[in-house]
């Protein structure tokens, strides 16, 4: 039984303190006291009184910023937590890890590190920090949240019980779901946005491909869904997969999207209010994106409108672990967003987060994954990690396709 500390108080926050606690009332024990701190108390002692009515397990509460590396550092060192669970923004990455080296603890989070100030996340910061942990004693996962992350397990799933190689690899993420909204996001407007409107990128002939952002489009029929429009993006789990299969010819990212959904976000961009950038509005700095963010419904209050499925997973091909040749395998979860709503609060999307970054946490608390230094989640076991998304709440299922996508 172990000590943790979450940081972050949003959706992904709510789902995974939710189900550490429910690990705490009755599943091995994993999570014995739960702490939780963001930089605003009330959003933490919301969570808390849910988590409290729900599983009748206490969650303490503080309040910290945690881009102040010193006083999140004495936080850590009085709640003495055995794993800090970062569930904050990606530009908070850094601090937080500078906070747990100081203080001598683990670290786990579900996105890389993105700067405030340039529309760029990847995995080299974090990288750079593999040496410190390692010299401390002390673990790093990167990226334990459904993509990245289980999508990361799923690849080295298939890897190790169905396919001696990956050739091709296609993670397609489809929310089916809708808010009733004319205009939201499924999580942080502000990570969100930022992400769907950089160039995307695929993994290709060894090297990054560069093309402009949503300009491919391909329909794809999901299961429990439908018919939906994917675009493809750039995503922080290609950069991790091509470095640890390195036979990997091809590798892209789907996600889709409603045609409302592009139409008001491209209106916003070439009105400006995309921008990163500060603009000055009254004597004061701003920056529009931000501000956007603050306007838009916030992703933790569409649960209870929210209806559909999410489908999110792996189509890999290459050669068969039993020397039959060639084969394409589909792995993948669907998740219905009224059913995560009435367990925890939280629609689908942060559900689907949530629930991999309280995993991969057992994970490290349990020792079935362990090591010194910074590591991502293909570096890992599979089996252990796919054997508790079936009883947490994300069962997945393997299916063999006929041949490689042909898109």
């Amino acid at each position: 039984m172990s000590k943790v500390l979450v940081i972050g108080a949003g959706g992904v926050s709510s789902v995974c303190v939710h189900k550490m606690a429910q690990s705490a009332a009755g599943n091995a024990g994993i999570f014995s006291e739960i702490h939780l701190a963001s930089r605003t108390r009330s959003k933490c002692d919301a969570i808390a009184a849910s988590v409290k009515e729900r599983t009748g397990q206490v969650v303490q509460t503080y309040e910290i910023d945690a881009e102040e590396v010193p006083a999140l550092t004495r936080l850590i060192k009085q709640i003495e937590p055995k794993l800090v669970v970062n569930l904050a923004l990606p530009y908070q990455d850094l601090p937080i890890m500078d906070a747990c080296l100081a203080a001598g603890v683990s670290y786990l989070d579900t996105a890389n590190y993105e700067p405030k100030d340039q529309a760029k996340f990847e995995y080299s910061w974090q990288w750079d920090y593999h040496d410190r942990f390692k010299q401390a004693g002390l673990m790093a996962l990167l990226g334990s949240g459904f993509d990245p992350g289980v999508t990361s397990v799923f690849a080295m799933w298939l890897r190790k019980h169905r396919l001696k190689t990956i050739r091709q690899l296609d993670i397609l993420d489809c929310n089916g779901g809708d808010h009733g909204q004319a205009f939201a996001t499924n999580f942080n407007p502000e990570i969100n946005i930022r992400e769907v409107t950089a160039p995307a990128r695929h993994w290709e002939g060894g090297q990054f491909v560069e093309t402009p952002a949503m300009s491919k489009k391909v329909a794809f029929e999901f299961e429990g869904v439908g018919p939906k429009n994917m675009y493809m993006m750039y995503h922080e789990e290609l950069e991790s997969l091509a470095r640890f299969i390195p036979e990997l010819e091809r590798a892209r990212f789907w996600m889709t999207f409603g045609d409302a959904y592009i139409t008001h976000l491209t209106v916003l961009q070439n009105v400006g209010m995309t921008r990163i950038d500060p603009v000055m509005y009254q004597g004061k700095e701003i920056v529009p994106l931000q501000f956007l963010a603050a306007v838009l419904p916030k992703p933790e209050t569409l649960g209870p409108t929210t209806k559909g499925k999410t489908n999110i997973g792996d189509i890999a091909t290459g050669e068969a672990l039993d020397g039959s040749g060639e084969k394409t395998f589909y792995i993948y979860n669907i998740c219905d967003h009224e059913d995560a709503y009435a367990e925890t609060g939280n629609q689908a999307i942060s559900y689907t987060t949530g629930v991999p970054a309280m995993i991969g946490a057992a994970m490290m608390l349990t020792g079935a994954w362990s090591g010194e230094g910074v590591f991502n989640m293909e570096q890992m076991d599979p089996d252990p990690f796919m054997d508790m998304l079936n009883t947490q709440g994300l069962p997945w299922q393997v299916k063999e396709l006929p041949g490689p996508v042909e898109f």
